[in-house]
């Protein structure tokens, strides 16, 4: 990993590394194109007349989130044609899916959801597949270009362009389409894709040093070496570090934001639905909403440091599965902006705490060796669960109405309180098991 000597002190000139600034910046290429596939198509496919039911099925969009991990190993041991001799193994792939994100974001924006459908969630899943192939490039740059007690740094800073970047992908897109159109919304997010691609370009390679792999032998023979080094390795050697525990790890990363997930798909039609305006959600919940999670993944960085990832991974989960009840209460109360208020400072601080809570937390698992495949797959775990039932949503929404739905929500985050007290009393053993 990156060996760059650190400011003896913690000052401001800490938080301003050139490593801490092109995280941040990738941290906002990541973002933007989530709410896109996620809460902002919802919010057009809402605006366009299509049923809850349909609007929740596109959370499955999320799936390629949630099984980045199978192609991951093809992304940490592959070389791209010339891309990678001239960029290097990180950045060549980081360039080829943030171009294929800002094209296929374009074309969205040129398909009409209502009468090609088909066609519309096809690129739509272009888009999620290139975002989350990004994704696992990004969280490979973040841990190798940096020693571990940076990682608390990175993440916040990760957090920080990553909120920012919902910002813009959220009040952003609302209030062009507002204003304007939903295609003149898409066209303008295709065009902030610039932002991750010149930061691809301006970076650094990390200087981690890789041993060449030499596959000898017949064609089959090198297949199978291949197999083995890249795809079976990485995972066997995450359960044979954690052993049996490594099974309630994976729970607890499973159930981690089941209820967030839950939740999330349905936010910006709950809000629609209730009576506030698209100018009303773009002021309050994207732009107040994105500052509070600004000031929770602030207020994780400093926790971590000083009370350690264990205990703030308790905090967080209680946190998420907690706010929740802010949203059913909001059902009762009705349209009121104060109401609006309470509900995002609550639930947005949430998950700026809980998303570098999880971060650091999943960084202090990862073996080097194997840094992308490993941190796929347990990155892409978290989200598997809850987007499959966050495909149900809708339908749940349509049984029991908004305030039922988020008390199941908030039910929903139960097992992961209880699963994160048992993780974190293992924690530091399983740190210092990596470390031996």
């Amino acid at each position: 990993m990156g060996t760059d000597a650190l400011p003896e002190s913690p000052g401001w000139r800490y938080y301003l590394q050139e490593k801490v600034l092109v995280i941040f910046f990738l941290g906002f290429s990541a973002g933007l194109p989530f709410l896109l596939v996620y809460s902002t198509l919802s919010a057009w496919l809402k605006d366009s007349g299509l049923e809850m039911s349909t609007i929740s099925t596109f959370a499955w969009l999320g799936f390629a989130y949630s099984l980045k991990f199978v192609w991951a190993p093809f992304i940490d041991s592959l070389p791209l044609p010339l891309l990678t001799r001239l960029l290097g193994r990180r950045r060549s792939w980081l360039l080829l899916a943030q171009v294929a994100i800002g094209v296929a974001l374009f074309v969205m924006a040129s398909t009409d959801p209502v009468h090609a459908i088909g066609v519309f969630a096809i690129v739509a899943l272009v888009v999620a597949f290139s975002s989350a192939t990004q994704d696992i490039v990004i969280d490979a740059y973040r841990i190798e270009s940096a020693e571990g007690k940076m990682q608390g740094v990175l993440a916040a800073a990760y957090q920080y362009g990553y909120r920012v970047a919902m910002l813009v992908a959220g009040a952003g897109a609302l209030y062009i389409a507002q204003y304007g159109s939903w295609n003149l919304a898409y066209t303008v997010m295709s065009g902030c894709m610039l932002v991750g691609i010149i930061t691809t370009l301006w970076c650094k390679e990390p200087a981690v040093e890789m041993v060449p792999v030499v596959y000898e032998g017949a064609v089959a023979k090198k297949v199978a070496l291949w197999f083995k080094h890249a795809i079976a390795d990485p995972f066997s050697d995450f359960f044979a570090r954690f052993g049996r525990f490594a099974l309630v790890v994976v729970l607890f990363i499973l159930f981690f934001r089941l209820s967030d997930y839950v939740l999330g798909i349905l936010a910006n039609p709950f809000y629609l639905d209730i009576g506030f305006s698209k100018a009303e959600v773009a002021s309050v919940a994207k732009i107040y909403g994105v500052i509070v999670s600004l000031v929770g993944a602030g207020a994780a960085a400093w926790a971590v440091l000083k009370y350690g990832v264990a205990r703030c991974l308790i905090i967080a989960t209680i946190l998420i599965a907690s706010t929740n009840l802010f949203f059913a209460l909001m059902a009762i109360v009705g349209p009121k902006v104060w109401m609006l208020t309470v509900t995002i400072s609550a639930d947005n601080f949430a998950m700026g705490f809980g998303g570098t809570v999880f971060i650091a937390y999943l960084s202090s698992l990862v073996n080097a060796s194997f840094t992308a495949t490993q941190y796929a797959l347990m990155s892409s775990l978290m989200s598997l669960l809850g987007k499959f039932t966050a495909g149900f949503s809708g339908n749940v929404q349509e049984a029991v109405g908004w305030f039922g739905f988020f008390l199941y929500a908030a039910a929903l985050g139960i097992p992961a309180i209880v699963l994160s007290v048992v993780v974190a009393l293992r924690h530091d053993d399983l740190v210092a098991a990596k470390d031996d």
